[in-house]
């Protein structure tokens, strides 16, 4: 989506052979997130970086916070998860905790809080479940605001990523909830 909107894109990953079409011109950097020589050769001179990572993402979100401020580059969107605070009600909130794990929905809490004590014009993203239904239909709410529905597409994903890189003066330093509407229930909706 980037690419086809005339971004140049810097695609930064561990095992790049997992990239499966690279926009023609992209540079492609393979290298460890906590590795910050590496990392700061991906993010040096960037205008937007965007980080879905997995793992250790409390201590990846430090690298990515500290590798940004150290060179210059402001504007980060950040992917965790859904449920990190506790901000799915119901069945279906118990049902992601329980599948996602306590200790893993805790690691991600504190990657967010990593990024929102930054002084970064960032964007959380915690989407919920993934699908690969191809549509672009999405909703959000704020970090304050109870979670809604079970699924979205990883489409509609990129499509809000795209928008804001397009627009990289929206939703600063907000915290926002990814979903498909009419999806609300017990499990998710796929």
């Amino acid at each position: 989506m980037l690419a086809d909107q005339g971004e140049t894109l810097t695609l930064f990953a561990r095992d790049t052979s997992r990239i499966h079409a690279v926009p023609e011109g992209a540079a492609v950097i393979q290298g460890d997130v906590n590795d910050r020589v590496t990392l700061a050769q991906a993010v040096r001179g960037q205008d937007v970086v965007y980080a879905n990572l997995a793992g250790d993402i409390d201590r990846q979100a430090q690298a990515v916070v500290e590798t940004m401020q150290a060179e210059g580059v402001q504007r980060l969107i950040f992917v965790t998860a859904l449920g990190i605070y506790r901000e799915v009600p119901g069945a279906f909130g118990r049902w992601n905790r329980d599948t996602i794990g306590e200790a893993t929905l805790d690691t991600y809490a504190a990657a967010s809080d990593t990024v929102e004590a930054s002084t970064l014009d960032y964007t959380v993203l915690r989407p919920a479940w993934l699908s690969d239904a191809d549509e672009i239909n999405y909703q959000t709410t704020r970090r304050d605001e109870p979670f809604r529905g079970t699924t979205v597409s990883r489409r509609s994903v990129a499509a809000l990523v795209a928008d804001l890189v397009a627009n990289p003066d929206t939703h600063i330093r907000e915290n926002l909830g990814v979903n498909k509407p009419s999806t609300d229930g017990d499990r998710p909706v796929w």
